[in-house]
C-alpha cells in the first residue's frame, strides 16, 4: 500500500495558490483564418501576353504576406513561373483546373473558375 505524502505549506503559499497573478498565461489566439472565406475567382487570360495563356487569381481578402505565400505555393505545385501583384496572383499558362484544385485542398471553399 502506497501512503501518500502529504505537503505542507505555509499561509503565503496557500494565499498565492489562488491569486490570480500567479495564474498561468492565457493561451495565444487562434490566427486569423478569415481569408479562407474570401471569394477567389480563377481566370484564363491571353491578353497583352503575345497570345500566351496566364491563370489569374483574383478577389483574395486577406494580409499581404499570406498572398505572397499562397502565390509561391500555387507556382510550385503547378511547376511554373508567375508573379504577384496589385492583389492578384499571375501563373504563367492555362493551370485554372490545377489552381481550383490546390486552393480547395488548401481550404479556400469559396473558389470558383471564372471568364474564358
Amino acid at each position: 500500500m502506497d501512503k501518500k505524502k502529504s505537503i505542507q505549506l505555509d499561509w503565503d503559499a496557500f494565499r498565492q495558490l489562488g491569486n490570480p497573478e500567479n495564474a498561468p498565461e492565457e493561451p495565444l489566439e487562434k490566427a486569423d483564418t478569415s481569408y479562407l472565406r474570401s471569394v477567389l475567382r480563377v481566370f484564363i487570360e491571353k491578353k497583352h501576353r503575345g497570345g500566351k495563356e496566364a491563370t489569374l487569381v483574383k478577389g483574395f481578402e486577406g494580409p499581404g504576406e499570406i498572398l505572397e505565400s499562397l502565390g509561391k505555393t500555387l507556382k510550385q505545385r503547378c511547376g511554373v513561373g508567375g508573379s504577384v501583384k496589385d492583389g492578384e496572383i499571375l501563373i504563367q499558362g492555362n493551370q485554372r483546373d490545377k489552381v481550383v484544385a490546390i486552393l480547395l485542398e488548401m481550404g479556400y471553399k469559396q473558389t470558383k473558375k471564372a471568364g474564358g
